[in-house]
């Protein structure tokens, strides 16, 4: 049977566009034009794809495009239609123009709009520079009905840890500033808390005592949103939610002391932002892997 995804990679059909500024950088980044939308935002957080140039290179013992492409025909049969998709970082393993490409090309198909942050696997710049023309937007916020989100950069150069520097401190209180009345979902790559995981924790975000003073200070935050961790978190800080979500390629093993791979399958995060203010959200999986998946490795 042939599969939504496989009949959007292979119809021809032009590249979406968006018309408002894209961000090009952590040093200069513009603001999404606001939608006028209404109703209740239905998200789909697509993370941690760890993709690469050549369409058969296996991580972990994973073809990564495969995997990816499972998860998304699972959103298909379960989540459609979404009004949003959202990438939280590590979408191309290997840094390469072509996997960027690759992903560009086959979400411009679905006629949804896109977001999307780094991850410390990415090459930001050209990450921001592959999608600046096509369909995903690197824009740091989005305007929709009564949900404002912000996207953060926690990239370190070099480095897998996070960090959020004066500009992402400042973008973000500007950001929640300017729409008190509206409720707020912010996202980044890093935890910005431990999620139990030792060796994970290690690279979380180094400065988190610098953003919950921004998010304390502002109370219409509902939820903090990351990737990075590769398993599925769920917790609270002061009333605000705190969400970390699976990879749709390998998994880690929750609580372990060092590297680790699960056997829970590849999956994604799906949010339903309410006009009250309300977060519903869950985890949804493919239901086996297509290849073994390697359990022995000590890390990649």
């Amino acid at each position: 049977m042939e599969s939504i995804v496989t009949t959007l990679r292979e119809t021809e059909m032009p590249r979406a566009r968006h018309p408002q500024p894209l961000r090009p950088g952590k040093s200069s980044r513009e603001t999404m034009v606001p939608k006028t939308k209404s109703g209740t935002l239905r998200l789909l957080q697509l993370t941690d794809t760890h993709l690469f140039a050549d369409a058969e290179t296996r991580l972990l013992g994973q073809n990564t495009r495969r995997t990816f492409e499972l998860v998304l025909e699972l959103a298909f049969d379960s989540f459609w239609p979404a009004d949003m998709i959202l990438l939280t970082g590590d979408l191309v393993q290997d840094e390469s123009p072509e996997g960027y490409q690759y992903l560009d090309r086959l979400l411009a198909r679905l006629d949804t709009p896109c977001h999307c942050l780094p991850g410390n696997h990415d090459e930001c710049s050209t990450m921001f520079g592959m999608f600046g023309s096509g369909a995903i937007d690197t824009s740091p916020t989005v305007d929709w009905g009564a949900w404002n989100l912000v996207l953060l950069d926690s990239t370190v150069p070099e480095d897998d840890h996070g960090h959020l520097d004066r500009s992402e401190l400042e973008l973000l209180d500007e950001a929640l500033t300017e729409y008190p009345d509206s409720h707020a979902l912010v996202c980044l790559h890093h935890q910005p808390i431990p999620v139990g995981s030792a060796w994970m924790d290690t690279m979380a975000l180094d400065n988190p005592e610098d953003f919950f003073a921004l998010i304390d200070r502002h109370p219409q935050v509902r939820g903090v949103l990351w990737g990075h961790v590769h398993q599925e978190f769920t917790g609270y800080r002061n009333d605000v939610l705190m969400l970390g979500s699976p990879s749709t390629c390998f998994q880690f093993l929750p609580g372990s002391g060092g590297f680790a791979v699960d056997t829970l399958t590849p999956g994604f995060r799906w949010l339903e932002l309410h006009p009250n203010g309300r977060i519903s959200t869950g985890i949804e999986r493919i239901a086996a892997y297509p290849d073994p998946v390697d359990l022995t490795t000590d890390g990649y």
